[in-house]
C-alpha cells in the first residue's frame, strides 16, 4: 500500500489552505455531482426536484420569462406552494424588467409562494441599481441543489419547428453536504431583499448525509468582494498542463489577461471559447478587441459558430473545474450577487474536458496571421468563411439588454482603450480600431452637444448630483435616528417609565 510522504501531504495542506482563503469558500468533501448540458438537460432535472419537494424550495434566477417555459417553472412552484411546502423565490428587478409582469409574480404570490425582488430602484441609492442579483440557483430540501449559467426562457429550448438551435450552457446537480452552502447563499441573498429566513428552517451540513466522494467549493460571490476573481488568477498561475474556459461575456481585466498570456508562454495549453454572435451587440467586438494580445502569447480562441453560448466554465489539469453563473468581467467579479461551484475532482474535471472537446467541434479558431491580423479558421488550421444563418450565424440569438453590469463592462474597456490611446501606455493593434472609434465618434457627440446645446448636458447632470444629494441627505438623517439615544420618556426595557 503506497503513502503519501509527509512533504507532499503539507504541501497539499498548503494549497488547499491557499484556495480557501483565496476563494473565501472551505472545500466540503462528501458530495455528487453531476454536469448537466443545455436546458434539455437541466430543465427536466429542476423540474423533476421542484415537483418532489417535501418541505422547502429556494429558486432565484437573474431572468424568468413569462412564456411557455417560464409558466411551466411557475405551475411547478404554485403546486408546490398550494401544497404547503415553503417556497422562496427571487428574481432580480433589472433582469426580469420587460421579461414578466407583475401578474406573473402575483400569480404566484396567491399561491402561497413568498416572492421578492432584488435590488429595485430606491431613491437613498441613485446607482445602486448597477449592482445585480446574476445568480441562478435551485435548491430543494436538504437533498438537491442546481447551480448554473441558464436563466428561465423559450431562447434556452429553442424552436426545433423554425430550426432554431437552443442556447448553449452549463449547470450542475449537486447532492450531499454542499447542498446546505447552497442554501446558505441564498439565505443571504433573501435577507439582502428584506426579512431573513429562519435558521431552523435552513439545512445543516453536518446533518446531512454523504452522498459521493466528491470535494467542492460552493462560491457565493457578493459586491466587492472578489473571491472567484482571486481564485481565477490563482488557478491560472498554478496551472502546469492545461487551462480551458468558456465564456459568455468575456471582458477581461488587465491582470487576468496577463495571467493567461504568461501561463501560455510558460507552456500550458490555455483555450478560450467566447461566443460568435452576442444578445448584447456591444460586447463581441469589445470581446474581440482583446484577442490580439491573447493570441500573441499562444493562447488559443474559439468562437461558437451556433445561437448563443451562455455558459461559464473552467477546467485546468485534469483536478480542477468550475461552473456558474460568473462571467470574466468586471461586472461579474467585483460588482453583481453571483454563483458557482469549483471541484477538485478527476472524474468531473474528464467530464468537463469532453464536453469542451466537443464545443471545439462546433466552433472556429481565430488565428494570428501575416503582419499580426486576425482571422477565423478551421480546427484543421485552413482559412473559414463564416456563414450567416442556420448554425454558422447569428440565427436565434436576438437583441436583448443583458445585465446592465455587462453595458458597464463594454464602457470600461471602451475607456481603457481610450485612454491607453490618449496617453500612449500601450501598443493598440487594428482590431482595437472599432473600439477608438466609437470612442471617438462619442466625444465628438458630447463635445456638440455642449457647444451647441449645454442645457442637454448640463440638466440630466443636475437632476443625477440633486438626487445624490438628496439621498445623501436623506441616509445621514436616518443614521442620526438609528443612533439617537432613546428619549427620558421612553424605558430601554418596553413602556413608559
Amino acid at each position: 500500500m503506497s503513502r503519501v510522504r509527509p512533504d507532499h501531504l503539507a504541501l497539499r495542506t498548503v494549497a488547499e489552505q491557499a484556495f480557501s482563503r483565496t476563494a473565501g469558500a472551505p472545500l466540503v468533501g462528501g458530495n455528487a455531482i453531476r454536469l448537466l448540458r443545455d436546458a434539455g438537460e437541466n430543465y427536466p432535472a429542476w423540474l423533476d426536484a421542484i415537483e418532489s419537494a417535501r418541505h422547502s424550495v429556494l429558486f432565484e434566477n437573474y431572468i424568468v420569462h413569462d412564456d411557455a417555459v417560464g409558466r411551466r417553472f411557475a405551475d411547478a412552484l404554485a403546486a408546490r406552494a398550494r401544497e404547503g411546502v415553503r417556497v422562496r423565490v427571487i428574481y432580480d428587478w433589472f433582469g426580469c424588467l420587460g421579461t414578466a409582469s407583475r401578474a406573473f409574480w402575483n400569480r404566484l404570490r396567491d399561491a402561497g409562494a413568498e416572492v421578492r425582488a432584488f435590488n429595485p430602484p430606491r431613491f437613498d441609492s441613485p446607482l445602486g441599481w448597477v449592482s445585480r442579483n446574476h445568480r441562478k440557483s435551485l435548491c430543494v430540501d436538504d437533498r438537491v441543489a442546481f447551480v448554473s449559467g441558464l436563466c428561465v426562457g423559450q431562447r434556452w429550448v429553442g424552436d426545433p419547428q423554425r430550426g432554431i438551435a437552443p442556447w448553449r450552457d452549463t449547470g450542475v446537480e449537486v447532492r450531499g453536504p454542499a447542498v446546505a452552502d447552497v442554501a446558505q447563499a441564498f439565505a443571504r441573498a433573501w435577507a439582502e431583499t428584506g426579512g431573513s429566513i429562519p435558521v431552523d428552517e435552513l439545512p445543516v451540513a453536518a446533518a446531512i448525509a454523504a452522498a459521493g466522494d466528491v470535494e467542492l467549493r460552493v462560491l457565493a460571490t457578493i459586491p466587492a468582494v472578489a473571491g472567484l476573481y482571486r481564485l481565477d488568477q490563482l488557478i491560472a498561475a498554478l496551472a502546469r498542463e492545461r487551462l480551458w474556459l468558456t465564456d459568455a461575456y468575456f471582458v477581461g481585466t488587465a491582470s487576468y489577461v496577463q495571467a493567461l498570456r504568461e501561463a501560455a508562454m510558460d507552456g500550458v495549453d490555455v483555450r478560450l471559447l467566447v461566443p460568435g454572435a452576442s444578445d448584447v451587440p456591444i460586447i463581441s467586438p469589445i470581446t474581440r478587441s482583446g484577442y490580439r494580445p491573447l493570441l500573441e502569447a499562444g493562447v488559443r480562441v474559439f468562437e461558437w459558430n451556433e445561437p448563443m453560448l451562455h455558459a461559464k466554465t473552467a477546467v485546468a489539469d485534469d483536478r480542477w473545474a468550475r461552473v456558474g453563473s460568473s462571467n470574466l468581467n468586471v461586472a461579474s467579479l467585483l460588482g453583481n450577487w453571483e454563483l458557482d461551484i469549483a471541484t477538485e475532482d478527476a472524474r468531473f474535471a474528464a467530464c468537463m474536458q469532453d464536453a469542451y472537446l466537443a464545443d471545439l467541434e462546433r466552433s472556429t479558431e481565430i488565428l494570428l496571421v501575416e503582419h499580426n491580423r486576425v482571422r477565423c479558421a478551421g480546427l484543421d488550421g485552413e482559412p473559414v468563411r463564416r456563414r450567416r444563418g442556420g448554425s454558422g450565424g447569428a440565427s436565434g440569438v436576438r437583441g436583448s439588454r443583458g445585465s446592465a453590469g455587462q453595458l458597464a463592462t463594454g464602457a470600461m474597456r471602451v475607456g481603457n482603450t481610450f485612454g491607453a490611446a490618449i496617453a500612449n501606455r500601450r501598443v493598440l493593434g487594428a482590431a482595437e480600431a472599432k473600439t477608438m472609434v466609437s470612442a471617438g465618434i462619442g466625444l465628438a457627440v458630447v463635445a456638440v452637444l455642449a457647444v451647441l446645446w449645454p442645457r442637454v448636458l448640463a440638466w440630466p447632470l443636475a437632476a443625477l448630483a440633486g438626487w445624490s444629494a438628496a439621498a445623501l441627505l436623506w441616509r445621514v438623517r436616518r443614521l442620526h435616528r438609528e443612533a439617537a439615544p432613546p428619549s427620558r420618556g421612553d424605558d430601554p426595557a418596553g413602556g413608559p417609565r
